[in-house]
């Protein structure tokens, strides 16, 4: 306990403090509606989980196209305002999705949420690396991700006792309070500075997809979204619940595990990483939750109601330590990568990895899990695999630089 109390500081500065405040009150929205918004669509609104599934396709879609703007504008005018102004969308946003009565207006709302969305993640990516100095960047990513999922745990435990699909206001009260959060990151962005590159050189993203080693790992990313981020966020709530008969309360219990499996392991497991190669946390992170999704799918193939709940749980933390392996990677990585005045549309690119696995997983997984839900897991436990060999074979591509993360000794 000593040594993970030491591991809570990081020596960042008050404006890191003050943007990490900031996303633990945003993600506790999030935690409060992402269970739930599947079984929302499809439980509550008739939409069948393929359709459902395409919704989630729309969203990343739209962020794809508004993350490159998002990305240009934090290299020009600060990544500050670039967040403040997307998350005034999201609020706005979400706060209309209990309008929700087809697959039109589900879509819709889908396609505005993804717009303000895919400003979101560069601005706030770009937010952190320039308030952070490089030896310092790791942990600034490392607490970022700590305080997201205790927001999201929190969140998750309060959704699961709110949300019941007999009672369709009481998904009104979950959008509400995620909106309410949007606007409470808002005020907290307003606090912070806004620094950005001043230097006489320009670039383009012309510059970007040119470095290669980059490019490489952006495609490495979106396959290791596709196949383990998005098949555990989108799909692992409405299978639990239609195939396992798993409860909402219990379904939010997931959540919260899965989160504070991260809270709890995500600084210690980044103290651990500092000084070895960051493919080779990548390759484990495959291998790990290649090992979860075999775990669900016995559960939901074998078991019910409590007893899958607890092979679940068992899935849930085994995912969760993969989670705080590949977030020591991603940001710090992008972020070393990247030249100073090409920071906003490094990261642009860097999230639009996610949003192509938001597409992509949305899609293909919600008709997967309509028409044949168990083979879902054994698939993409397999294909975790294969991206654990490839994360291996990129190592030779990067700058003997960004090999491995920074030492100990290199962030005192």
């Amino acid at each position: 306990m000593r040594h993970y109390v030491r591991s809570l500081d990081p020596k960042l500065t008050r404006e890191l403090w003050l943007l990490q405040l900031g996303g633990l009150t945003n993600a506790f929205g999030n935690g409060v509606v992402l269970p739930f918004l599947l079984i929302y669509l499809h439980n509550v609104r008739g939409i069948p989980l393929g359709l459902a599934g395409l919704a989630a396709a729309v969203n990343s879609a739209a962020a794809l196209g508004s993350g490159f703007v998002a990305g240009s504008l934090a290299d020009r005018v600060g990544p500050r305002r670039v967040l403040i102004g997307s998350l005034l969308g999201l609020a706005v946003s979400i706060a209309l999705f209990p309008l929700i009565r087809g697959v039109p207006s589900a879509y819709a709302l889908q396609l505005l949420m993804g717009t303000c969305s895919g400003a979101f993640w560069p601005s706030q990516s770009s937010l952190v690396t320039t308030l952070a100095p490089p030896a310092r960047r790791h942990n600034a990513f490392a607490v970022q991700r700590l305080t997201m999922n205790l927001g999201v745990a929190l969140g998750g435990f309060a959704g699961g006792a709110i949300a019941r699909v007999d009672h369709p206001r009481t998904f009104t009260v979950l959008f509400l309070l995620d909106a309410a959060t949007f606007l409470g990151y808002a005020f907290v962005a307003l606090l912070l500075p806004s620094p950005r590159h001043t230097g006489p050189e320009r670039g383009t993203y012309g510059d970007v997809v040119r470095d290669r080693p980059f490019v490489r790992y952006v495609l490495l990313n979106a396959l290791f979204i596709t196949i383990g981020m998005v098949v555990f966020v989108e799909l692992l709530a409405p299978y639990a619940k239609n195939q396992a008969d798993v409860d909402e309360q219990l379904i939010g219990i997931l959540w919260m595990i899965d989160s504070l499996v991260v809270v709890f392991a995500q600084l210690p497991v980044a103290k651990l990483a500092e000084g070895h190669r960051r493919m080779h946390a990548l390759a484990l992170t495959g291998v790990v939750w290649a090992a979860a999704m075999l775990l669900i799918g016995a559960a939901g193939s074998w078991l019910t109601a409590t007893s899958a709940f607890a092979l679940m749980a068992v899935a849930v933390v085994a995912f969760g330590v993969g989670e705080c392996m590949h977030g020591i990677v991603h940001g710090p990585l992008t972020a070393d990568l990247a030249p100073p005045q090409l920071v906003g549309r490094y990261m642009a690119l860097g999230a639009q990895s996610w949003q192509v696995g938001w597409i992509i997983g949305p899609a293909i997984g919600g008709f997967v899990l309509q028409h044949a839900p168990n083979a879902l897991w054994p698939a993409a436990a397999a294909l975790n695999l294969a991206a654990a060999g490839f994360a291996l074979a990129l190592e030779r591509h990067l700058p003997r630089t960004a090999i491995r993360a920074p030492a100990a000794e290199l962030a005192a």
